[in-house]
């Protein structure tokens, strides 16, 4: 049980994440085009890098942005995993599924490659890979946590991922109009190539709603993915630790990873009332907001520049790759209309 000094210090840095994530909220309800998450991350760099809220974030401000950044993006995980249902994935047949889970292969060995190509720092080329070809923010946390990444370093990585989600939101609906793509060929492309799961919805909505149901069953193979992608890169990580002598390991599979998976059983059950799941994935938007708005106090921008062009060369070029990927395969796999 957390010490009562200890929760005291953390109470001013909850304060300013919720106050951030309510007027993110009055933002996105003003500019419908802003998504709360991005909004979120803009906020967090502001606040950590004007004088004066920066000062706050490094002091007094800190301890309870870095609970935020880690343990309400570690909830907000585990409720993700209310949104994915084995019996909706198994609808789209065992060919696509698979096809699917290749392209996520193929998207995280080639963000991987493209990073270190750019020379990204440490950690944060399996970070980007899997925040790309999996779930965006999520999949960042997930990874850190099995490869014992510390929050403020997976903080690059997730701006990336949210702005780049974000200008899928733009770009996708203007390539497909562009293209002459097919709604349900545009919905596969949504759901394959786009990070978060709101970004999701957000882009295909905009194909209507034939696209939209594409999308999000698309994109839950790519969310269930997470548990394993994760496992992998903490075996990784172990076998890499064991041959430098270090025995310390976090664990192999983190434990909101097995929460997430569990939920995921819960959903497939068809127990839960779809009141329920709506409260969850308001909640975990929440959550998710407040996590980035630490995250994104975290990062100090005077550092970000010497990388942050690498890091955004090397995360549009990845992307680029993914979109061109997802295409191909949604012209393979989905008849036109």
């Amino acid at each position: 049980m957390p010490a009562p000094t200890a929760t005291r210090a953390n109470v001013p840095g909850l304060a300013a994440a919720a106050a951030a994530v309510v007027l993110c909220l009055l933002l996105h309800r003003v500019f419908p085009a802003v998504p709360v998450l991005t909004a979120a991350v803009i906020l967090g760099l502001a606040v950590g890098n004007v004088p004066g809220p920066a000062g706050l974030a490094a002091g007094p401000w800190r301890p309870g942005l870095a609970l935020a950044a880690k343990r309400f993006l570690r909830l907000g995980i585990v409720l993700l995993g209310l949104k994915v249902s084995l019996v909706d994935i198994a609808g789209l047949g065992w060919l696509t599924v698979v096809l699917i889970i290749a392209l996520v292969g193929f998207s995280f060995g080639a963000t991987y490659l493209v990073c270190r190509a750019f020379r990204l720092p440490g950690e944060e080329p399996v970070l980007v890979a899997a925040g790309f070809s999996i779930c965006g923010v999520s999949a960042i946390g997930a990874v850190a946590a099995a490869r014992g990444v510390r929050s403020e370093q997976a903080a690059v990585p997730a701006a990336m991922v949210t702005l780049c989600g974000t200008l899928a939101i733009a770009v996708l609906p203007l390539l497909s109009v562009v293209l002459g793509v097919s709604p349900e060929r545009f919905g596969f492309l949504a759901g394959a190539s786009v990070h978060d799961v709101g970004q999701v919805v957000a882009t295909a909505q905009t194909g209507g709603a034939a696209a939209l149901a594409l999308a999000v069953v698309v994109k839950l193979v790519r969310v269930l993915m997470l548990a394993p992608v994760s496992a992998l890169a903490g075996l990784q990580h172990r076998r890499r630790a064991g041959n430098s002598g270090d025995g310390k390991f976090p664990p192999l599979v983190p434990l909101f990873v097995a929460g997430f998976v569990a939920a995921v059983a819960l959903r497939t059950t068809g127990l839960l009332p779809g009141g329920l799941l709506e409260a969850a994935a308001v909640l975990q938007e929440l959550l998710f907001a407040a996590a980035l708005f630490g995250l994104g106090a975290s990062v100090n921008l005077r550092s970000l520049a010497r990388t942050g062009g690498r890091a955004a060369a090397a995360s549009l070029l990845s992307w680029a790759v993914i979109v061109a990927s997802a295409l191909a395969l949604a012209v393979l796999l989905v008849p036109s209309a």
